[in-house]
């Protein structure tokens, strides 16, 4: 048995609300009740928690709960042109919290596509399962960890993972708190993409970490290729739409939910996901958020 934990704030609450629904509907109905859902946030009002405890019940998951929590006193915001310092609440899952042996972390500005929790059978006790960044795969190859491979010349080439999608066993979350803290105290210096920076000091200076097939967080690159074609320069991969992804995640300041983000292929589908959650939502009857307005 395992949850699902989202991190949100007043400003991924109807993201959020995209999400929980498509974790949802990636599980048969009768699956979804053996699977929690568990939710950290700074700033939600108790209104929009009962938002989203009547949404999860609604969608058929056995267990919700919410939590506000604070991050880490250590957590340093490199760059804030277009995220909260939320971010750092993904390290605040505890067992308690939890209540399950398992918490696969999803960031909110995804779609999810398929089933995400095969990659728990493989993991080890104190690891934590994750994909390489498709953006920066190695250390030393991007602008991720900023002067790491001068300063450990042994690291330079290692695998850099993304955190917009995490697996891990609840006994190991201390330690990755705890790693991570240290990582942003120490090595402050070498942090440019905030947590994610941080949580992969602690995977290269530990070596725990259990690698995911890249399917399981592929990156929505067309939004970039209406820019420019760097994208092509730094992807291995084809920049078409990978229709066999379990998740697609939308990396970057432009997201599908913004009426200026370009139409590509994966940001209409997310919309036309994006507007049945909103017509689920009001369904309810509760107060709940308005839907941004979609050319």
């Amino acid at each position: 048995m395992y949850a699902f934990g989202l991190c949100l704030d007043q400003r991924y609450l109807v993201p959020g609300l995209a999400t929980i629904t498509a974790l949802a509907d990636s599980l048969m109905p009768r699956a979804r009740r053996d699977v929690a859902l568990r939710i950290l946030t700074l700033d939600l009002t108790p209104s929009e928690a009962v938002l989203l405890a009547h949404l999860a019940r609604r969608v058929g998951f056995g267990s919700f709960d919410l939590s506000h929590r604070s991050p880490l006193r250590t957590a340093r915001m490199a760059d804030a042109s277009y995220i909260s310092v939320a971010t750092y609440l993904r390290f605040e899952f505890t067992a308690s919290f939890v209540r399950r042996p398992y918490v696969i972390y999803v960031d909110a500005d995804t779609l999810v596509r398929g089933d995400l929790s095969a990659p728990l059978s493989g993991l080890r006790p104190g690891e934590v399962g994750a994909v390489r960044d498709e953006f920066g795969p190695s250390v030393g190859d991007s602008h991720a960890l900023p002067g790491v491979a001068e300063r450990w010349p042994h690291l330079k080439g290692r695998p850099y993972y993304n955190a917009g999608l995490l697996w891990a066993h609840v006994a190991t979350l201390p330690q990755v708190r705890h790693g991570v803290g240290h990582a942003l105290a120490q090595h402050r210096r070498h942090i440019l993409h905030n947590d994610q920076d941080a949580l992969n000091l602690w995977l290269l200076h530990t070596g725990r970490v259990r690698p995911v097939t890249p399917g399981y967080n592929r990156f929505e690159l067309g939004r970039f290729l209406e820019r420019g074609n760097w994208v092509c320069r730094v992807v291995a991969r084809s920049p078409r739409p990978d229709t066999a992804a379990h998740l697609v995640h939308f990396v970057g300041p432009e997201k599908p939910w913004q009426p200026t983000c370009p139409r590509t292929e994966d940001v209409r589908e997310y919309r036309t996901h994006l507007r049945h959650t909103m017509r689920y939502v009001r369904a309810l009857g509760s107060a709940h958020p308005e839907q941004p307005e979609l050319r």
